[in-house]
């Protein structure tokens, strides 16, 4: 049994010890600590119930553009993988998009089965307009080089599926 909530600071060196054996595996990119105290309030975490100090899964929404989040930084205790707690966290993230307003989340993966579960599909191209696509040009963010396929990031990519889903089409379930 686990309880999701939203993450604190005080959770960032858990969120990382999570991620980082997922970054050694090139299967997340690692983030330096400032990066996850600067976006904590996108973060959802995951803990065993009656132990909110001991994070077992993490998640964050990245807003990218007026209707379009990416689900990144997705990763669940090698321990307590396969019981949910991945799915507790993209329906909790696709819950928030929804009550943001947005219309469309994208996530880089190489589960894709896990995401076409969820209503993913994979995508080719990136689904913005002209107009918007240079403006998110202007960002330094990583995550949104990934969407825009930038040569910069392709490195760190290498195998992952750009994926998208549709909330209009596919509302969450709280």
């Amino acid at each position: 049994m686990f309880q999701l909530r939203p993450a604190a600071p005080r959770d960032v060196r858990a969120i990382r010890e999570l991620v980082e054996p997922y970054a050694h595996e090139r299967i997340l990119i690692a983030k330096e600590a400032v990066a996850y105290y600067e976006a904590i309030q996108e973060f959802v975490v995951a803990h065993p119930m009656g132990e909110p100090h001991t994070i077992i899964g993490c998640g964050a929404l990245h807003v990218m553009w007026e209707d379009l989040a990416e689900i990144r930084t997705l990763a669940v205790s090698q321990h307590h993988r396969g019981h949910g707690i991945g799915d507790a966290l993209v329906t909790e993230l696709l819950h928030r998009a929804h009550t943001m307003q947005l219309s469309r989340v994208f996530c880089l993966t190489f589960e894709v089965d896990f995401f076409t579960r969820h209503g993913f599909h994979p995508i080719d191209g990136t689904p913005v307009s002209t107009e918007v696509y240079a403006e998110l040009l202007r960002s330094h963010d990583d995550g949104i080089a990934e969407f825009l396929d930038l040569a910069r990031v392709k490195p760190n990519t290498l195998g992952n599926t750009r994926m998208l889903i549709e909330l209009n089409e596919h509302p969450p379930h709280p």
